[in-house]
C-alpha cells in the first residue's frame, strides 16, 4: 500500500484570528474566497456552521478558455470539530470529480498577536491514484484561496508595494 498524500499549505494575516476563522464560516465572505477560480463564478454558497452541519459552494466553470458550455463543480463539507477561532475540520468531497469518498480538511488557526495570525491547511486526500493525480492542482487550489481569502479580509491592500 502507497502512502498517503498530504498537503499543507499555510499563509500569515495581519488581522486577528477571529476574523480569518469567522471568514470561513460567513457565507457572503466565503463565496469571495472558497473553491473560486480565475474563470468561475460561485453560483451558491451555503453554510451551516455547527458540527455536523456542513457546507455546499458551486462554482460555476467554463468547459475551456474561450469555451461557452459551462459545468458546475460542486464542493461539499461535513463539519466535524469546530473550535472559534482556532480550529475546523471537516470531511470533503468534490462531486463534480472523482471519487464519492470524502477526504479530510483541518483548517489551524493560530494567533500570532492582537493584529497578526497565520493559517494552516491540511487536506488528508487518501493514497489512492486519483489522490495522487489530483494532489498538485489540489495544492494550487488551496494555494489561491488562502490568496483569495487575504484579498477578502484587505481589499485595498492587495497589490500595493510598500
Amino acid at each position: 500500500m502507497s502512502s498517503p498524500v498530504v498537503i499543507r499549505v499555510s499563509h500569515r494575516y495581519s488581522t486577528p484570528a477571529e476574523r480569518v476563522f469567522d471568514a470561513w464560516l460567513t457565507p457572503n465572505q466565503a463565496a469571495r474566497f472558497l473553491f473560486r477560480t480565475r474563470t468561475g463564478n460561485v453560483m451558491r454558497c451555503e453554510i451551516t456552521p455547527e458540527v455536523g452541519g456542513g457546507f455546499t459552494v458551486t462554482d460555476r466553470r467554463p468547459a475551456a478558455d474561450g469555451d461557452e458550455s459551462v459545468f458546475d463543480v460542486v464542493h461539499m463539507g461535513k463539519y466535524l470539530e469546530i473550535d472559534r477561532p482556532r480550529r475546523i475540520v471537516f470531511d470533503f468531497s468534490v462531486l463534480t470529480f472523482g471519487s464519492d469518498d470524502p477526504t479530510r480538511v483541518t483548517v489551524d488557526v493560530i494567533p500570532l498577536g492582537p493584529q497578526a495570525s497565520e493559517l494552516v491547511l491540511t487536506h488528508e486526500m487518501g493514497s489512492s491514484e486519483l489522490a495522487r493525480m489530483n494532489e498538485e492542482s489540489s495544492r494550487k487550489g488551496w494555494t489561491n484561496m488562502l490568496f483569495l481569502l487575504e484579498r477578502e479580509l484587505f481589499p485595498r491592500r492587495v497589490g500595493v508595494q510598500l
